[in-house]
């Protein structure tokens, strides 16, 4: 029975870390494009609101329209500032998620090459074993037809 190199095993678990770091890496993508989103609607918002506002200069409006004009307006721009920090929260969380992607991306490149050079090490004395026992023969042979 072959014995399993633990290599072998360390590998499976690297390529494993890493699809899965990848897929967290996906979800915080998905999440700083949902986020970001999210900040265009609410500003597009107010830039339309605003703009409704500046169709209705020259007409008259009450003081009270005004006044909860500029208090909406207020609570969208509070909306925008607290959405800019959660854009700015995903963007940290995409960034980690890169980094431990590429970690998990690392580790198992060193042990592919690990492996790599096992296997090119395994073979190059295999090529010497062979190259021993052919020169081992050569010299049976030479032996042979000298004694004779």
């Amino acid at each position: 029975m072959a014995k399993t190199d633990p290599l072998i095993t360390v590998l499976k678990l690297s390529k494993d870390a890493e699809e899965q770091a990848s897929l967290q890496l996906r979800s915080a993508q998905l999440e700083l494009q949902r986020r970001q989103s999210q900040l265009k609607a609410l500003q597009d918002y107010r830039l339309d609101y605003m703009k409704q506002m500046e169709q209705q200069q020259g007409q008259q409006i009450s003081a009270s329209y005004y006044h909860q004009f500029h208090q909406f307006v207020r609570q969208v721009d509070n909306a925008i500032v607290q959405q800019v920090n959660t854009v700015q929260e995903a963007l940290t969380q995409q960034l980690h998620r890169q980094n431990h992607w590429q970690e998990k991306q690392q580790k198992r490149k060193a042990v592919e090459l690990l492996l790599a050079k096992k296997a090119e090490a395994a073979q190059l004395a295999e090529q010497r074993k062979e190259q021993k026992m052919v020169d081992e023969f050569a010299s049976q042979q030479f032996y042979r037809k000298s004694r004779r």
